[in-house]
């Protein structure tokens, strides 16, 4: 199993197919979102971080998933336009996806495989930071907020190299 996830596929929220290649050269933020839960207020500092280092080149990319307390059971279209009219959210949106279990995605499988600490997502809103070069450089639990100093420094890391 590679160590990237740029040979991934994963689905817009709009039903397209993306290959993760195509973010090549841009360090990804990649978490597990909801719309019920209480981390959700999250989106407003991942947007804070979006549009503070997106011409650095930094993607966030967010895959709701209802694998934690149901607390994502909204349709696509739904939950586009809470994250849009609650949090006025511009960065990209993904096709619901399961971070665990059965049915777990092939994103989600790598990233839980590859990092450090390996081990399934524990709740919403997990962090994965992924390289330039579509490396797993680091897992930031829920609990870890997207202003926390940790976070922020491995982030200004990245976009520095």
């Amino acid at each position: 199993m590679s160590a990237t996830i740029s040979d991934i596929s994963v689905k817009t929220i709009d039903g397209e197919n993306r290959s993760l290649s195509a973010y090549a050269g841009k360090v990804l933020l990649i978490v597990n979102v909801a719309s019920y839960c209480g981390y959700t207020p999250q989106y407003a500092g991942l947007e804070q971080l979006y549009q503070r280092y997106q011409s650095a080149g930094l993607r966030i990319l967010a895959f709701p998933c209802n694998d934690f307390g149901a607390q994502e059971p909204g349709s696509n279209a739904e939950i586009a336009q809470f994250c849009d009219r609650r949090y006025g959210v511009s960065f990209e949106l993904f096709d619901k996806v399961h971070a665990r279990g059965y049915e777990q995605h092939p994103l989600y499988a790598r990233l839980v495989k590859k990092a450090n600490p390996s081990g399934d997502v524990s709740w919403n809103f997990e962090k994965f930071l992924i390289s330039r070069q579509g490396e797993i450089v680091g897992r930031f639990r829920s609990g870890v907020a997207p202003e926390s100093p940790e976070l922020i420094a491995a982030i200004e890391g990245e976009l520095a190299k």
